[in-house]
């Protein structure tokens, strides 16, 4: 799980900082790996070779859209809907985020490497 503490201004020109998380399941890494042919990491690296800035740009926010959720708190479950999804993608919190993981490589490949289970890694 990867939390992130994001500083934004809100619509009533409100600064903020929150944090937000971030977490994928061993079973969705694994529907993710199955369910694209060749294997997710192989697409990923196929697109940033073909350096198909578009596809990777789609990339990046499914898998940060994908990823969003708010743990219980009896700390149990990571909760996740689209619903969740879509309120935070309507955050500047999530442009800002989304701006980060689109010109900073180290920061995307942080990103990515913090909402995938370390058994996976």
């Amino acid at each position: 799980m990867l939390k992130k503490t994001l500083t934004y201004t809100d619509y009533n020109d409100t600064e903020r900082t929150e944090d937000f998380y971030f977490n994928l399941t061993k079973a969705e890494v694994m529907e993710m790996e199955m369910s694209t042919t060749g294997g997710l990491a192989v697409m990923i690296t196929n697109v940033v070779a073909a350096k198909d800035t578009p596809a990777i740009i789609k990339i990046f926010k499914e898998l940060v859209l994908n990823s969003y959720g708010e743990k219980s708190a009896d700390g149990k479950r990571f909760i996740k809907s689209r619903a969740l999804a879509d309120e935070f993608s309507q955050t500047e919190a999530f442009s800002n985020l989304f701006m980060e993981l689109a010109t900073d490589a180290t920061a995307a490949a942080d990103f990515v490497n913090g909402i995938i289970p370390k058994q996976v890694n």
